[in-house]
């Protein structure tokens, strides 16, 4: 039996194009008709270019027929969260504020996707401002989760990963500030990559509303997909001092290159924090998983203090939803779950800003020394299972009271620390829905990471799970 167009990995589809059995018009046009199928039950693609895309698809098929083809993602139909700026669509960062945005150039990674031929097929849904763990918007309502469209995907790539799950391109960008790539792979069954600060060189988008903290996520069906994407966005650029940091792209040998018996920190629970025992449950067989393939996993102690951590996130993350707020306008016509977030942030004092920065510095150079000592950190993803999707966040957790970043105590210290993270998938619970836990490297070490996703992935495949969307 021929596999739907729709199901291949990037890989996959690019020795097909390479051996002519595939053609990217082909592929581009069964993806327009699996979205056009399927999206209306899920709202994750919130704008699409299908004359764009077949456009991009009918050059790279000629490239492909000349023997000219540009790598491997040249043909890869890829979705663009709509808190990144591609240029000729809408960018409206899910804000009534911005609904006529139309910005006339790409971001650098956008550019760099476009001279590797990937196919740009449109925008996914975001939560405004993507300040949230869900993902609802006034101008295009909540996104569905593919496994069960009356749940949420996360936040705030949902839109992304639920593309991806449903089949809409092997590929999607989104961003990660407080673990917003992380989060949303694990309740979708993806794999999703935090880098690094600057291992993605940023400049041309939208204002930074988290300082550094937030970074381009990627999103894929495979470790291989994610990799491919790595390598091709990874160049350092002058115009993101952060990048410099890294005198060149990341290479794919590099994403096979994992030390020889990795040593891991097995962090369960945070302190006191609630999470879920399916969670649980689903992470210690993952551990178990990973020590079958060599590593060295310990449970441990906390290395930092979760609580300073969290406080400082609070601190930052309001405070540059107020600014962006306010140079657009204010916050007349902005989704009301964010007016709160909104007055909070405009109460920030600047000594209290400031301390969170100068608590982030400490963190990183705490992290850097806890690196010396282990090659990587696991955790769970989320310390919650997908909720009803027009909900903020969940109230209780595993029985407890949990307020609106309980779900997501495992994710932001990270993005605080600057390291790099990697969401795989775990065992699905007991109703089928996917469970996450991440890998945390060290500075530097995103294609390490990689690296031991594949030493799991080989051991515990996740590719053939579909959720059971209309075919």
């Amino acid at each position: 039996m021929i596999e739907a167009a729709w199901r291949l990995s990037a890989a996959d589809l690019h020795k097909a194009y390479t051996s002519g059995t595939r053609s990217p018009v082909e592929v581009t046009q069964a993806i327009l008709d699996r979205i056009a199928v399927v999206n209306s039950s899920l709202n994750a693609v919130v704008h699409l270019d299908a004359a764009g895309a077949l456009k991009a698809a009918e050059a790279s098929a000629a490239r492909y027929r000349d023997g000219r083809a540009l790598g491997p993602l040249d043909g890869i139909p890829v979705t663009i969260k709509d808190s990144l700026v591609v240029g000729g669509m809408p960018a409206t960062w899910g804000s009534q504020l911005l609904q006529d945005n139309l910005p006339p150039a790409d971001e650098l990674p956008i550019a760099h996707l476009r001279a590797a031929g990937a196919i740009l097929l449109g925008k996914t849904n975001v939560p405004e401002f993507t300040v949230q763990g869900y993902t609802y918007n006034l101008l295009f309502g909540a996104t569905g989760n593919p496994w069960n469209p009356a749940l949420t995907p996360g936040g705030s790539s949902g839109g992304a990963v639920a593309s991806v799950a449903a089949g809409f391109g092997p590929i999607a960008l989104g961003t990660d500030g407080g673990g917003s790539t992380r989060r949303p792979a694990g309740h979708t069954g993806l794999v999703g990559l935090k880098p690094s600060i600057g291992r993605i060189a940023r400049t041309g988008g939208f204002p930074e509303i988290y300082n550094d903290l937030e970074v381009i996520g990627l999103f894929g069906r495979s470790i291989a997909d994610v990799a491919a994407t790595l390598c091709a966005l990874s160049a350092p650029d002058p115009r993101d001092r952060h990048s410099l940091a890294f005198p060149a792209a990341v290479t794919m040998a590099e994403t096979f290159a994992s030390p020889t018996r990795p040593r891991i920190l097995y962090l369960p629970r945070f302190g006191a924090n609630p999470v879920e025992p399916e969670i649980i449950a689903a992470v210690d067989a993952a551990a178990d998983m990973l020590r079958q393939t060599g590593c060295v996993v310990e449970t441990g102690d906390l290395p930092f203090d979760i609580e300073a951590a969290t406080a400082a996130l609070a601190a930052l993350m309001p405070t540059g939803l107020a600014m962006i707020v306010d140079r657009l306008g204010g916050p007349a016509r902005i989704t009301p779950a964010l007016q709160q977030m909104y007055e909070t942030g405009k109460a920030v004092r600047a000594t209290d800003y400031l301390a969170a920065l100068n608590h982030a510095v400490d963190l990183r150079r705490q992290m850097a020394e806890v690196f010396t000592q282990w090659d990587a950190i696991l955790t769970p993803s989320a310390a919650a299972q997908p909720w009803a999707k027009d909900r903020v966040f969940p109230e209780i957790i595993a029985g407890e009271n949990a307020g609106p970043r309980g779900h997501a105590v495992y994710t932001g210290w990270v993005n605080l620390a600057g390291l790099p993270g990697l969401g795989l998938p775990a065992t699905p619970d007991s109703k089928g829905t996917p469970i996450g836990f991440q890998l945390i490297g060290g500075y530097g070490q995103d294609a390490m990471l990689l690296a031991l996703g594949r030493r799991y992935e080989a051991l515990s495949p996740w590719a053939e799970r579909w959720p059971a969307l209309p075919a």
